[in-house]
């Protein structure tokens, strides 16, 4: 919210006394070829070390002519532009404030320029102007960071209720001052904070500037695999361990005060990642965190109208960029956490996936990214309900029966992935679901979970022509099976022998046209596996169901030999069961498969079974 206008706007500037001639002189005879006063106000205003008493007249001067600061004269304004007006006195600053808004005001060609010089003091890093009129930037000291930015947003206000279109020259320019990937975590998190800062007295630009940091938070995390972190932190902890091992003798020597100042350090070390990027990623996730949480919470209450806006901005930041996004381990999360807050954002958000899912409009390669995240998130996310799983898994099974019927007779009724794709999909988001679910389903009344399950009709899927048991992950159709088997709802071990002696190449086609059948492995992606950022993960680790193996045995040696030859076949309790089996793509995003359109299903809209979504 703008508050009342300044009491500079309002009042002219003070009458000043000065030697020499004044900026309106200077000025005027420059304008008629005499530069030589005017070349030495440009040296005089260079001056780094010009008195605050001093750069206050010369900018009382200042706001008396700007009607003569025009484009001929931009030399003299980008001057004033550069000058570290931030680190000054308060009295500097006002002046300096009331010199902005007035030139703004009477000369728009300046806005940019103004807005620019603004915004470049979002990173936390203050501009010293040079001897020679260069810029240099060093590290601001931490007390004047907030108080710093608080007096740039001031700024930006004060020039947005003069010039009411100037939230359509801001947004190119948060744009094009977003620092650089490489920069420190300190100068990222700096802009990032700003950024947010700025949706909450412009909340027209919330949408762009989410767009923007989470954009640039996927490059981040696109750019290390989980397996790299896991990697740096591991050896972290090794190198911690052995320097603690070759001094142990002195640390235990050490007096009461060294000791707390040695624990502190090692907190510190705690709380951050060994990865350099991954820390800057966690840090910029702990800050998104908060925000979602402060927009939502604002008293510790829900406030329900501003978290519904709040869900459609992300919903469409999710669409354009999320979803098309293969390789990102963390920054999906937003979604995960945002929906917590209450069922019916959950519910929302499983409409939403649905209707990708099954809209044969939509790209395979969207359905596909759709049905990952709708098995991720329903199995994954720890505040939905098992009633909610169940009529999603209504929906899904519907789906894949429905299909199966469309298929037969027809010409396309083999196992392709490239054909199915959407259809596999949905496979093995069932079964996802279905391992990481089936107690929830099975607890409360274990006769009556039995028989939903079995109504399900898993067996047809399994035993179908598509085969989809050939081309889901292998660590999932290994739990799958096992568990199937456990409660005699499908056996699927001798369509996994059938599968594992189907090595020679399969043709589709009639003669004389026949092609290659793509039989290979589903390109998976489970968007929910485990959250392995330290700061940031105290938000998402409440929300989060890990996987455990409580009561399920990997099948006897009997039944391994009708698996893979590649698989260990050993149990794993850990969470991330997946990982050593989950396909590396570091490209960034899906490969392209072409779409099948199943003209023959139904829309399931109307199904009482559907989650329900809010406008």
């Amino acid at each position: 919210m703008l508050g009342d206008s300044p009491d500079f706007l309002s009042s002219p500037p003070r009458k000043t006394v000065r030697f020499g001639t004044g900026v309106i002189d200077a000025l005027t005879k420059y304008k008629q070829g005499q530069n030589a006063e005017y070349n030495l106000l440009l040296h005089q205003l260079a001056d780094p070390e010009i008195k605050d008493a001093q750069l206050i007249n010369w900018l009382q001067e200042m706001r008396n002519a700007v009607v003569y600061l025009t484009k001929d004269v931009e030399l003299l304004v980008s001057l004033l532009l550069r000058i570290p007006w931030l680190t000054r006195s308060k009295e500097v600053i006002e002046e300096y404030l009331a010199f902005l808004t007035n030139l703004v005001s009477a000369q728009t060609i300046y806005l940019r320029s103004c807005l620019k010089m603004l915004v470049s003091n979002f990173t936390g890093r203050k501009h010293c102007l040079t001897a020679k009129g260069n810029c240099s930037e060093s590290e601001d000291d931490d007390a004047d960071v907030k108080s710093g930015f608080d007096i740039c947003h001031r700024g930006i206000q004060f020039i947005i209720r003069l010039v009411p279109l100037t939230p359509t020259f801001l947004m190119p320019i948060l744009v094009e001052k977003f620092p650089f990937v490489a920069k420190s975590a300190r100068t990222q998190e700096c802009y990032l904070h700003n950024l947010l800062q700025v949706t909450t007295y412009l909340p027209a630009l919330r949408r762009d500037i989410l767009l923007l940091l989470l954009e640039k938070l996927l490059k981040l995390d696109v750019s290390v695999s989980r397996m790299d972190i896991e990697e740096a932190e591991e050896t972290a902890k090794n190198a911690r361990s052995q320097h603690n091992n070759a001094n142990g003798e002195m640390v235990f020597n050490m007096d009461e005060d060294v000791t707390q100042t040695n624990s502190s350090v090692d907190g510190d070390d705690e709380e951050s990642m060994a990865h350099t990027v991954a820390d800057t990623l966690d840090i910029l996730m702990d800050i998104l965190f908060s925000y979602i949480r402060d927009v939502c919470l604002p008293n510790g209450q829900l406030d329900m109208g501003k978290a519904k806006e709040l869900y459609r901005d992300l919903l469409v930041t999710f669409d354009r960029l999320l979803l098309p996004t293969r390789a990102s381990c963390h920054v999906q999360f937003y979604m995960l956490y945002f929906c917590s807050f209450r069922l019916a954002f959950a519910e929302a958000f499983l409409d939403h996936l649905w209707k990708t899912l099954q809209n044969p409009s939509q790209p395979s390669v969207l359905r596909q990214a759709a049905a990952a995240y709708l098995g991720s998130l329903l199995a994954r996310a720890a505040y939905i309900p098992s009633v909610t799983v169940r009529a999603c898994l209504d929906l899904m099974v519907s789906w894949l029966h429905r299909y199966i019927d469309s298929q037969d007779g027809s010409v396309r009724s083999y196992c392709d992935v490239s054909v199915h794709g959407p259809f596999y999909a949905v496979c093995q988001a069932v079964c996802y679901i279905f391992i990481f679910r089936h107690r929830d389903l099975l607890d409360q009344d274990m006769k009556k979970g039995l028989a939903y399950l079995q109504a399900l009709n898993l067996e047809r899927l399994v035993h179908c022509r598509l085969n989809p048991l050939k081309v889901c992950l292998p660590a999932i159709v290994r739990v799958f099976a096992a568990l199937t088997r456990k409660y005699q709802i499908a056996f699927c071990y001798t369509v996994i022998e059938r599968n594992r002696r189907q090595v020679l190449p399969m043709l589709a086609g009639s003669e004389g046209d026949a092609r290659p059948i793509n039989t290979n492995p589903l390109d998976s992606f489970f968007p929910y596996d485990p959250y392995v950022l330290k700061r940031s993960s105290k938000a998402i680790t409440p929300l989060y169901r890990t996987w455990t193996d409580d009561g399920l045995h990997e099948p006897g040696e009997k039944d391994r030999a009708h698996l893979s030859a590649s698989e260990d076949g050993n149990a794993e309790s850990d969470d991330d069961f997946l990982k050593a089996e989950t396909p590396n793509n570091n490209s960034g995003t899906f490969a392209t498969t072409p779409s099948f359109h199943n003209r023959t299903s139904k829309s399931f809209d109307s199904s009482p079974c559907r989650p329900p979504s809010f406008d």
